[in-house]
């Protein structure tokens, strides 16, 4: 069996938290691709989370530069045996820290469902999975995370 190839590292602390998925991947390529992602979702950046502002690139004129291309590969033809394996690592990773583990005073709630929008005069509307409708269609995606107790 052949040894697998090092990746080359996330930046500062957020290599130890994407090493923590790297079985869910098969490749190099995968791994590295993970990694530019999560870079790309942390990194402080002037305009909105487009997959060319993901890999640093130029909105429209970086389109076509390799390193968007591979993001946009990795995100879209990655052969992974599903996004439900990340997503479920992700969520035990969440229980096993104590900042966010469900306990007697509360848990945190992350929402990530999506509504129906009809035209494109709202920004990023496109079509993708939204979680309310269950099924792909025009819309936009949005996150909530908040903490309740049970009664708030």
């Amino acid at each position: 069996m052949t040894a697998r190839c090092t990746c080359p590292p996330a930046p500062g602390p957020l290599e130890d938290y994407a090493a923590r998925f790297d079985d869910l991947f098969f490749s190099l390529a995968q791994r590295r691709g993970f990694r530019e992602y999560l870079t790309g979702l942390l990194a402080p950046r002037e305009r909105n989370k487009t997959i060319t502002c993901l890999a640093g690139a130029e909105p429209v004129a970086g389109a076509g530069k390799p390193g968007v291309q591979r993001l946009q590969f990795f995100l879209s033809e990655s052969p992974l045996g599903g996004a439900e394996q990340v997503n479920d690592r992700r969520l035990e990773l969440l229980r096993e820290e104590s900042a966010t583990a469900p306990h007697e005073g509360g848990v945190i709630v992350i929402d990530d469902s999506g509504d129906r929008k009809g035209g494109t005069a709202t920004a990023h509307v496109g079509r993708q999975w939204l979680g309310r409708s269950g099924k792909t269609d025009n819309g936009i995606v949005t996150v909530t995370t908040v903490w309740t107790d049970g009664r708030v």
